[in-house]
């Protein structure tokens, strides 16, 4: 369900009303039903809520909402927008539960509604976010940010840092590394064969042969070959400038960025209201919205669910693609 005070709450309704889910996966939701019930008065809905302990008490039928209560929040402390330690301990609670099904193989994938890191510290975690938290829970070494659509598909080598760290950041390790995890992502969870993967490049032009920068003859092109030579198929280090719309023209399956707006500024150009968050290299499958809490608009009821529908497809594709049953079997 996300934070309780975001718009979590009301595209999670949105979504699960939405007959064609079924069609995917069999959707079980985790948080709290005061607050669905709550969001469901908003949009002026109606749903069968149907809360279970286990999976055997699922219904999954169109028009109601299955529901592992993992909070019990008092209606008068979940204000829009305004979030306390009791709404961010539920929202942390959903986190966990989830990754615990996930992990015993009671669910299939994990879709995650939008939190801040705000309302992560006002829980009392030690973790900023999703990513960290699943990483650390999973016991996952080695994992990175995904950003994927129907178009473009971009993978992060550093994630949140300020722009000026990121080059003494760059290691040749670290994109051998998300280039192998990208591989690996494409090929199980995406079933492409053969997966041809683009690295872009740091600086302008690809430093024009270090006229502005020696990051790709030092660092990204020695990762490229080391890449290849053990069997990815990778190119690179290619200007940032084109290497978006060779990606788009389908040249590339996938691009590998150096810094976090490199990746995601083309990528929401095309994918704003559709793109998916999904974390590789977990040994669970996991998606995630590709937007915040929204807590400007929280309580509305306007929040567009459009991209938690495409979270929860890819989600049950993934699992579809990884575990060679059909999608429509996948409890997520």
């Amino acid at each position: 369900m996300g934070d309780p005070v975001g718009i979590g709450p009301e595209i999670l309704c949105k979504a699960l009303l939405e007959p064609r889910i079924y069609e995917w996966c069999r959707p079980l939701a985790i948080g709290d039903a005061d607050t669905l019930e709550a969001a469901l008065r908003l949009l002026k809905r109606q749903a069968d809520i149907n809360p279970v302990r286990s999976m055997d008490e699922c219904r999954f039928t169109e028009g109601g909402i299955d529901l592992i209560t993992a909070s019990k929040l008092k209606g008068s402390s979940v204000i829009p927008g305004e979030p306390t330690p009791e709404t961010s301990r539920g929202m942390l609670n959903y986190i966990e539960t989830g990754i615990d099904l996930a992990i015993k193989h009671r669910i299939d994938a994990l879709v995650t509604c939008p939190i801040t890191k705000t309302a992560m510290k006002l829980a009392g975690s030690e973790f900023h976010g999703h990513t960290e938290l699943l990483a650390a829970r999973t016991n996952a070494g080695e994992y990175a940010m995904m950003m994927a659509g129907d178009r473009l598909r971009v993978v992060l080598v550093t994630i949140h840092m300020a722009l000026s760290r990121v080059p003494a950041s760059l290691t040749r390790g670290s994109i051998v590394k998300t280039i192998r995890m990208t591989h690996q992502s494409l090929e199980q969870r995406f079933g492409i064969r053969s997966p041809k993967i683009a690295v872009a490049g740091l600086n302008p032009h690809a430093g024009e042969d270090t006229l502005f920068g020696a990051e790709e003859g030092q660092i990204i092109r020695p990762a490229v070959e080391t890449a290849c030579s053990m069997g990815f198929e990778a190119a690179g280090p290619l200007p940032p400038d084109t290497v978006f719309y060779q990606a788009l023209n389908q040249k590339f399956d996938a691009v590998v960025c150096m810094y976090h707006d490199q990746g995601l500024i083309p990528f929401k150009l095309i994918h704003f209201k559709d793109g998916v968050n999904t974390t590789i290299g977990l040994p669970i499958i996991r998606t995630s919205v590709d937007h915040g809490t929204a807590y400007d608009i929280a309580g509305e009821g306007v929040a567009d669910h459009s991209s938690l529908m495409a979270a929860i497809r890819m989600a049950a594709f993934q699992a579809s693609s990884q575990e060679s049953t059909t999608s429509k079997d996948s409890t997520i």
